[in-house]
């Protein structure tokens, strides 16, 4: 195994490690960018490359897995928006368990420099323990980047999901996670939360599925409205839907795609010189 450690980068909790090992074909890539504004007090880091993003190396897509075939096929067809957002730039989607194919498989077969995005909306075991401990052993050069959640975007993409659902100004809003034994995790859900609040100009409660407080049973009663805090079809959604609520939108899926970039940007960022 590498010695070099992973560091985390100022502010944003990314791990990098610093290029090498002959992964390319020139060994270590290098990569500017700019931020340009993106909602309040975000910014979009775009990455400078060429026109279609060929030869920046591979996006890995790190989901948890499902035992559902629609989560899986709404997955997959996240993947496949990611894609078509930066044509020519490899993008492949890979799992933590489950399903397949298998994270330390991809990114054993992967080329060039790779960054390693988690499909996850919080943070918790997975994002602090299980993935990290999966680069560092097979693939040590890549570069992970922070946890979806939570952002402005998510927000955006929650609110629009309840518009379609059809969300009525008599309706109490709970956001509906699947919950985690992690403190920060449930305060990444919080925050997402807020956010959401503040757009709807309404109040947001988050609830939780399993681990946390309060669960659905204490949160969702007759005119309630979910907003569904999932990316796929599967066992927690499927605990929304049987929550007793009025409505519950639909899983994010696709809406992500955007931001999956953005945090593929901000840690291929922290790694260029200031």
């Amino acid at each position: 195994m590498n010695g070099t450690p992973l560091r985390r980068t100022a502010g944003e909790g990314t791990l990098a490690r610093p290029a090498h090992g002959g992964r390319g074909a020139d060994g270590e890539a290098t990569l500017t960018a700019r931020v340009t504004p993106h909602g309040a007090g975000e910014g979009t880091l775009t990455a400078h490359g060429s026109p279609d993003g060929a030869g920046e190396g591979t996006l890995v897509l790190a989901a948890h897995g499902t035992r559902s075939a629609a989560g899986e096929a709404t997955l997959a067809r996240l993947a496949d928006e990611v894609r078509a957002q930066r044509p020519g730039h490899r993008v492949e989607l890979a799992y933590l368990e489950i399903s397949r194919p298998l994270l330390a498989d991809v990114l054993d077969a992967a080329d060039g420099p790779v960054t390693v995005v988690p499909l996850l909306l919080a943070g918790g075991y997975h994002v602090h323990i299980d993935l990290p401990a999966v680069v560092e052993r097979v693939r040590p050069d890549a570069v992970l980047a922070r946890h979806l959640g939570p952002h402005p975007v998510l927000a955006e993409a929650l609110a629009r999901r309840l518009t379609e659902a059809g969300l009525r100004a008599h309706h109490d809003i709970v956001l509906g996670a699947a919950g985690s034994s992690d403190p920060a995790a449930l305060a990444d859900v919080r925050g997402t939360a807020q956010h959401l609040a503040v757009l709807l100009g309404r109040p947001v409660t988050a609830a939780f599925a399993s681990g946390g407080a309060p669960s659905l049973a204490q949160a969702v009663k007759p005119g309630t409205a979910i907003a569904s805090y999932l990316l796929a079809p599967g066992f927690f959604h499927d605990r929304l839907l049987h929550a007793g609520a009025d409505l519950v939108t639909a899983p994010l899926g696709t809406e992500v795609a955007e931001l999956a970039w953005l945090r593929h940007d901000e840690a291929r960022c922290a790694l260029s010189p200031r």
